[in-house]
């Protein structure tokens, strides 16, 4: 989890995104209560908080269940939900799962804008194991490895395309699909609404 403050126009905010390159951007504990020391700091001073979303989830596992991700990772609900402070939300890629609503205060209804650039792909958790998980019946019913793997590629397939950004705004979960260009136009605009 990266966070620290910018300026974007000359006003200050405070920014959270995951790090793609550690344990794959997942919520980690670490990472949940860094992201919640920002927020609580910018709540404290009213600065608008600008978090960039590229996240499979929050992280699983007996390590995670050890060092309490869940408790840490809930925090950010919390805080979400008494957030005061503008939150702007950009996902850059993944917006998978509780990650993603966590990333963006707890729900895409709570952050004061969300958008995503067109590399943005969207579910309820990594969509390989949605299928796995949620197909795992019909798939194993098929005894042909070559036929069931067909099956598997094809749900995958669709699940992608019902995933993609634009099929998320088209269903209003999300403001819009934007050109990666206009990402700092779309948190000008942001600050400027709370002045």
């Amino acid at each position: 989890m990266y966070t620290g403050f910018i300026r974007i126009e000359g006003q200050p905010m405070g920014v959270i995104a995951n790090d793609a390159q550690y344990e794959g951007g997942a919520i980690t504990s670490e990472g949940a209560q860094k992201a919640a020391r920002l927020m609580r700091l910018c709540q404290s001073f009213d600065l608008p908080i600008l978090s960039l979303v590229d996240t499979p989830g929050i992280m699983v596992g007996p390590t995670a269940e050890q060092s309490g991700t869940v408790r840490h990772a809930a925090e950010l609900f919390k805080l979400g939900a008494k957030l005061k402070a503008p939150l702007f939300a950009v996902v850059l890629r993944r917006g998978y799962g509780l990650g993603a609503m966590a990333m963006t205060g707890g729900s895409f209804h709570a952050a004061d804008f969300i958008v995503a650039w067109p590399s943005g792909e969207f579910g309820a958790m990594g969509l390989e194991g949605a299928i796995k998980l949620g197909y795992r019946k019909e798939l194993e019913a098929i005894s042909d490895p070559t036929a069931r793997k067909a099956l598997y590629d094809k749900m995958l397939a669709q699940a992608y395309d019902r995933g993609k950004a634009i099929n998320m705004a088209a269903f209003l979960e999300i403001d819009d699909v934007i050109d990666p260009a206009d990402t700092r136009s779309w948190i000008a605009a942001g600050l400027s609404n709370r002045t």
